[in-house]
């Protein structure tokens, strides 16, 4: 047991989980990751701020790393259970959904602290226990009165921390909030490395919201030091990572070259990117964007990022995996669905034919159509690495030219954002990360997008294609008929059940202000 003088170091919020999940070894370790790298997390912190405030934007490739670009190398070969991974389905890290999506059909089930929950404490300690049984073989969760559990072939299992720029605040160490990714990370690698590794796996990690090389050192600065903190041979713990900023397109090179003993491959995160650019340049008007529905995987500077992304992943041996597909099916009358499952299908077709090796979904029901696509390519392929695409040359100017998009800045897509901003944050706000909206199935991110080019589009005075400005007061009087309009498509229960009218007031609040908030879970942590 840890020594009481090392335990008094840490405050742990209560909870009737707590003892279950952070035990007394499980908490020193916790501090011993704080202590370790605690302070490199927040000189990282300042790093990132001084990206977005100060004269140089990460929009460059960089001088000084070079030689890594230009030299041949690769990273260390996957493990057998991460080799195909043509599906991925992803999730909250809830039972029901645990047992679901392990059995989907999907390749890969990622489990996620970030996008699809909110972080209240009950949530993440539920998360963690659900995290456990699994691992140890005892998950079980009820269907309609119906137990159920992984069956014996199932997808594997990875899980999604928080990014960087987010604490938990209901873990104190030497009175400072404790960093959310080092608590995600550290709990599930202590309680549940000898147990993956056990049942054949290991503990396989997605790490988010990445700026640039300086990220991927740290993490495997901790990475290192947790497998020899925990007796793990070295390459025991695998990530995946994000490619979600601007600055991290600029080093997806660096970012494999760093983790190359631990990584597997990248993942494109195209609504992040697109709300990296505006937080990235929020006063350039070259990068204000068009409606959102104009700016598809195949928008020029979108596929500029995603066709480097492949091709970069692949001369270093890692895989490429695909963007996400929300779209909700509606069982009970397809038809009025099938066009955008129609879409789906297309979306994947394009990914398998572009040499990505995999790709995510939100829904089991579209394992079928993203496997389909993916199989027509892979055949008996477990993936497609030795597809090079030494036919790809992107330049600086393919990623950050965005005045040439095609497409318009309307009223409709302007509403658009200000009723899905509403809606998300709303239920985000009552505890629900996943929201189906409109038939899709949204998360932190698509809220992301669409409050910061409400915001763009106010700060610049945009003129939309009604020739209306974007002000004040055409903000307010949206902003009152958007609500309106949520309220009775929601109905009056449902909108008495959520914090709606908190979230429009946040929105709003948020819209006018002279500078972009960062981001609105630690805008609106105080409220959950």
């Amino acid at each position: 047991m840890p020594h009481t003088e090392t335990l008094a170091r840490i405050t742990v919020d209560p909870d009737p989980r707590v003892e279950d999940v952070l035990t007394g070894p499980v908490q020193a370790f916790l501090i011993a990751l704080h202590e370790q790298f605690g302070s490199a997390r927040n000189d990282l912190l300042v790093r990132h701020a001084t990206q977005h405030t100060g004269p140089d934007k990460p929009a460059e490739w960089d001088p000084e790393t070079a030689h890594i670009r230009s030299n041949e190398w690769h990273i260390a070969p996957a493990p057998p259970d991460l080799i195909d991974r043509r599906t991925e389905l992803t999730g909250p890290v809830s039972r029901t959904a645990l047992v679901e999506g392990l059995n989907s059909g999907a390749k890969v089930y990622m489990a996620d602290f970030e996008d699809t929950i909110t972080p209240t404490w009950a949530t993440c300690l539920d998360g963690q226990r659900n995290l456990r049984d699994a691992y140890n073989g005892t998950l079980t969760a009820a269907f309609d009165g119906e137990l159920r559990s992984p069956a014996a072939e199932t997808a594997t299992l990875m899980v999604r921390t928080r990014g960087w720029h987010l604490d938990e605040t209901h873990v104190h160490i030497d009175g400072a909030p404790m960093s959310a990714s080092l608590f995600d990370f550290g709990v599930c690698v202590f309680n549940n490395a000898t147990a993956a590794i056990e049942h054949g796996t290991a503990p396989y990690f997605y790490l988010p919201k990445f700026q640039g090389a300086a990220d991927a050192s740290l993490w495997n600065d901790v990475i290192r030091w947790t497998e020899a903190e925990l007796g793990l041979p070295s390459g025991t713990i695998r990530v995946t990572v994000l490619i979600e900023t601007i600055g991290a397109a600029f080093a997806m090179d660096e970012i494999l070259f760093l983790l190359r003993d631990h990584i597997t491959g990248l993942h494109t995160g195209n609504w992040d990117y697109l709300f990296s650019l505006i937080k990235t340049f929020p006063d350039d008007p070259e990068f204000i964007l068009p409606d959102r529905d104009d700016l598809a995987a195949t928008t020029p500077f979108i596929r500029a990022f995603t066709e480097l992304l492949v091709s970069t992943c692949h001369r270093r041996g890692a895989h490429a995996i695909g963007g996400m597909s929300g779209v909700i099916p509606d069982p009970i009358n397809p038809a009025r669905t099938a066009p955008m499952e129609r879409k789906v299908t297309v979306d994947k077709r394009r990914e398998a034919g572009d040499g990505f090796d995999g790709t995510r979904i939100a829904q089991p029901a579209l394992v079928e159509i993203a496997s389909c696509e993916f199989d027509r390519v892979l055949s008996y392929r477990a993936n497609q690495l030795e597809v090079q695409r030494d036919d790809v040359y992107i330049t600086k100017s393919d990623l950050l030219t965005i005045r040439t998009t095609r497409g318009n800045r309307t009223e409709a897509g302007l509403r658009h954002d200000i009723r899905v901003a509403i809606h998300y944050i709303g239920e985000w706000l009552n505890g629900t990360g996943a929201v189906a909206i409109d038939d899709h199935l949204e998360d932190t991110a698509m809220a992301e997008i669409c409050r910061a080019q409400i915001w763009q589009w106010r700060h610049h005075g945009v003129e939309l294609t009604n020739g209306l400005t974007v002000d004040d007061p055409l903000l307010d009087r949206l902003f009152a008929e958007e609500r309106t309009v949520l309220r009775t498509d929601l109905g009056e229960v449902a909108w008495a059940a959520g914090r709606f009218d908190e979230a429009a007031d946040m929105l709003r609040e948020w819209s006018s202000r002279d500078d972009l908030i960062g981001f609105f879970p630690i805008e609106a942590s105080s409220a959950i």
